[in-house]
């Protein structure tokens, strides 16, 4: 079982940065950032795969302003967000996939450990 707690949200207005962490208990190849907004589906915004080389996937609704990123001893996971907007007003929610997943990406489905969320609220 991987535990994930994430931290870091808050209330920013447009333009600014963020960053969300996320400790995890137990190191799983692929993890990712996800979001969801009142009234809409969880969206994938971020993933990062270990597999030799790193991977790193990004939502088309935030490539170029976010950065996923992990700690030197690969148990905390980063989401830096900058240039935020009024509608990446949403909580934040950690993931993880299981090892035996040889795979990874934005496909929530796949995920099995989840953290608790994060609220994040940008105003204009």
């Amino acid at each position: 079982q991987v535990q994930l707690v994430e931290s870091g949200g808050g209330s920013v207005q447009a333009g600014g940065s963020l960053r969300l962490s996320c400790v995890v208990s137990a190191f799983t190849n692929c993890m990712g950032w996800f979001r969801q907004a009142p009234g809409k589906e969880r969206e994938g915004v971020a993933a990062v795969w270990t597999r030799g080389s790193i991977y790193r996937y990004y939502g088309k609704s935030v490539k170029g302003r976010f950065t996923i990123s992990q700690g030197n001893a690969k148990n905390t996971l980063y989401l830096q967000m900058n240039s935020l907007k009024p509608e990446d007003t949403a909580m934040y929610f950690c993931a993880a996939r299981p090892s035996e997943d040889d795979t990874c990406g934005l496909d929530r489905a796949r995920y099995v450990y989840w953290g608790q969320g994060t609220q994040v609220a940008v105003s204009s």
